[in-house]
Parts: C-alpha cells; structure tokens; sequence
C-alpha cells in the first residue's frame, strides 16, 4: 500500500473507472463492468484484465470486499484510500482538461 497517496498517480483508464463505479455504492464485478460499459460507451471489457485489475486494486488497498448479501457472488466497496486516490485523479484529469481548453483544443463546456 502507498504512503503517499499521490505516487498511485496517473491511474489507468480501468482503475479510474472502477473507482467511479465502486463511489455511490459497493457493486459485485459484474454490476461493475456493466456500469462501466455503460458510460465509456460500451466499450469492451477483457474478463482476465478486468479481474486482474480487480486483484490489483485490493492488494494497493483502494477496494476491498464488501459484507455480502448475497454469498454466490463477491462485492467490492471503496476504502478512504481509494476514495481520495479517485478525488485526487479526479483533479488531475480537470486540471489537464482545463489546459486543454486554455490552448483551444476542446471548446468551452456548453
């Protein structure tokens, strides 16, 4: 697990978005890769990538498993390192997004 929470930073796009996904509520893996196809625009999810991601993510102690409901089925949930890591990539991406836009690259938001 990192000390600092920052040498976790830049984060890749699944890891980011799992954390997105884990932020309102805890989720098994396959609620997780349907909320992330949702909003990447169905993007594939490789199922070997994906859980390796999964495996990752709890080892650096950014997810972890959640009290289950359900036995037949594993649910992961935020820990307060994964939150910040989530907050922290957050505004890194607003602060290039913005640069992007300061050097007329994107148009301003509607």
């Amino acid at each position: 697990m990192a000390s600092d929470p920052r040498n976790l930073l830049p984060l890749k796009p699944l890891v980011f978005q799992v954390l997105l996904a884990l932020s309102d509520s805890p989720r098994h893996g396959w609620s997780l890769v349907r909320e992330i196809q949702r909003h990447t625009g169905g993007e594939k999810i490789l199922p070997a990538n994906f859980y390796r991601t999964l495996r990752a993510m709890l080892a650096d102690g950014l997810i972890e498993d959640a009290p289950r409901a359900d036995p037949a089925r594993r649910d992961f949930r935020l820990t307060a390192l994964g939150r910040t890591v989530a907050r922290l990539e957050a505004g890194r991406l607003y602060l290039l997004m913005n640069d992007a836009r300061t050097r007329r690259l994107l148009r301003k938001e509607p």
